[in-house]
């Protein structure tokens, strides 16, 4: 499982010209999930993005959580960051997790999210959706569930 978080000031995803779901201050999450990704996993993920404290307190440091800035959350799901592109020029996507079962992690790493105690805004699986963000900072993580040891 990767995610990419993006730190922003608001984002929005709209569907077929229409803004479907938008935040304010807080975390875009860009969420993929590979062969092997399961429920253990998305729980761990869910829990570290909870916990990170990226935000910058009255001294300029990262050091503030996104419950510490009342941010909230909209994920989205993003298969393309599983491309594979070791080989050629048109990127190969069988790393990608067949969409039934990553729809339903996707959901459930939301679900993991909400139970944690935060309002999680998502895109629709699947679709054609437009994401429209003011990062901060700009201020961007790849957070890689192999790389965390999950």
């Amino acid at each position: 499982m990767k995610i990419v978080l993006q730190e922003v000031l608001n984002a929005n995803v709209s569907i077929d010209g229409n803004i479907y779901s938008e935040i304010g201050k807080g975390y875009l999450l860009l969420v993929s999930f590979t062969n092997g990704d399961n429920e253990e996993i998305c729980s761990k993920m869910a829990s570290k993005v909870s916990k990170l404290r990226i935000f910058l307190d009255e001294y300029g440091k990262t050091n503030l959580s996104l419950n510490d800035v009342g941010g909230e959350i909209l994920s989205v799901s993003q298969f393309t960051i599983y491309a594979n592109l070791r080989s050629g020029n048109r990127p190969s996507y069988t790393e990608c997790m067949r969409p039934e079962e990553a729809s339903k992690l996707y959901d459930f790493f939301n679900q993991e999210l909400k139970n944690l105690g935060y309002e999680v805004k998502t895109g629709v699986f699947g679709a054609d959706m437009k994401v429209s963000l003011v990062n901060d900072g700009p201020y961007t993580l790849v957070i890689d569930s192999k790389e965390l040891g999950f």
